[in-house]
């Protein structure tokens, strides 16, 4: 399966991160913390967000992002952002993505947006709209790249608990 990686720069909100947990336990996403955070992973409200599914989760923690790079040297980065010019859906995302979100308050880095223009991926949204929420915009960015990729490893059909689906329910 092509890997994909969801990386969380400096969260401040265990809900958040608790909700982008589940999102990556539930997709085989790997999660990747860039610390400060404004929370500990014992945190009881990053816990409820993501806690029938922790034991799922691939996470990975780190000092910063220096250390960040220096451990994921080989990866496709990019950088969500309000400020960013491409649409992320207008972006093709190989194996080895790395999708980077800033903090909820500030975002990511601006110098780092800066030396990687063609990188910076923006979800659209009305203009009166500052921003969309951190944990929904994660689950936009992993849905569109699993869907380019076909959903690998996923399941993509469901079953009825007391019915059952004839060819008549697919075809209509």
């Amino acid at each position: 399966m092509a890997e994909l990686n969801i990386v969380l720069v400096e969260p401040e909100i265990p809900q958040n991160t608790g909700n982008i947990a589940r999102t990556c336990a539930c997709t085989g996403v790997n999660l990747h913390i860039v610390k400060p955070m404004g929370f500990t992973v014992t945190d009881k409200h990053l816990k409820r967000s993501g806690l029938d599914y922790w034991h799922l989760l691939n996470i990975s923690y780190y000092d910063g992002l220096s250390d960040f790079f220096e451990k994921n040297p080989n990866g496709h980065y990019f950088f969500f952002s309000t400020k960013a010019l491409n649409r992320h859906s207008d972006v093709s995302y190989p194996d080895n993505s790395f999708l980077f979100f800033g903090k909820e308050t500030a975002g990511l880095p601006e110098q780092l947006l800066f030396e990687n223009p063609e990188k910076c991926v923006r979800i659209p949204m009305m203009d009166e709209c500052r921003s969309l929420n951190l944990s929904n915009s994660a689950a936009i960015a992993v849905y569109e790249v699993l869907r380019q990729w076909d959903y690998p490893a996923l399941k993509c059909s469901g079953e009825l608990t007391k019915y059952q689906w004839t060819d008549a329910n697919n075809n209509s």
